[in-house]
């Protein structure tokens, strides 16, 4: 059964940094698209950044460009989300899966999300 687990969620000031990880299977995450994508209170789940398997090739929304990095390990099997500059309106949970709807793949294989609040 394929999981993915993120973490490294969790409160920072406006205008601080975190980096949350996605792990998983070194199967999946070799072959398959994944996806960082958030829901905050209230709103619909939104894709925040994408990285190709195979190339590499990154997606970020708009909202999030500039600030946010995703990048993966082979080696760990992981993932990562570097955000940059947080904003409160970053505050979700923040959740990977794979696939990419910006790139029209299809989600599946959802992780249980990591909170990320972001406060003074």
């Amino acid at each position: 059964q394929v999981q993915f687990v993120e973490s490294g969620g969790g409160l920072v000031q406006p205008g601080g940094s975190l980096r949350l990880s996605c792990a998983a299977s070194r199967f999946i995450l070799s072959y398959s698209t994944i996806g960082w994508f958030r829901q905050a209170p209230g709103k619909e789940r939104e894709g925040v950044s994408c990285i190709r398997s195979g190339d590499g090739s990154t997606y970020y929304a708009d909202s999030v460009k500039g600030r946010f990095t995703i990048s993966r390990s082979y080696a760990k099997n992981t993932v990562y989300l570097q955000m940059n500059s947080l904003q409160p309106e970053d505050t979700a949970v923040y959740y990977c899966a794979a696939g990419c709807p910006a790139w029209d793949i299809p989600t599946n294989y959802w992780g249980q999300g990591t909170q990320v609040t972001v406060s003074s």
